[in-house]
């Protein structure tokens, strides 16, 4: 290894631990349990709160509510309300949540396709 590349590694390396490096970015983005399964259940059109929480009987509604707030707040999901009695609010992903929407998916499709990994790797967490 020349000392050109080991340089290149070294700070290639570092880059990874920088605030403003794209995949750390994109990770801090997506990185709680809710995200990835919320942007599934946006990814085919617009879905009132309570659909939602139907849909993810598992989340209470304070988190389903923090975590809509949140990708509103990054330009991920807009949230439209209706003035009518009594109150409709809509969500749905935006541009950007769409394009994001992309690799969630090919990583669900992995999990989907790989459940045997995905089992003895919680299986070994339980020993």
């Amino acid at each position: 290894m020349t000392k050109a590349s080991t340089t290149s590694s070294k700070s290639t390396a570092q880059q990874v631990f920088e605030r403003d490096y794209p995949v750390r970015r994109l990770l801090v983005l997506i990185s709680d349990a809710w995200t990835p399964i919320i942007f599934h259940c946006l990814s085919d059109g617009k879905k009132r709160f309570s659909e939602l929480q139907r849909q993810l009987p598992d989340i209470s509604k304070k988190m389903l509510t923090q975590v809509l707030r949140r990708l509103e707040r990054d330009g991920l999901v807009n949230r439209t309300v209706y003035a009518v009695v009594p109150p409709k609010t809509e969500y749905s992903l935006t541009k950007y949540g769409q394009k994001l929407h992309e690799p969630i998916t090919m990583l669900c499709q992995w999990a989907r396709s790989n459940e045997a990994v995905i089992n003895a790797i919680y299986d070994a967490k339980e020993r």
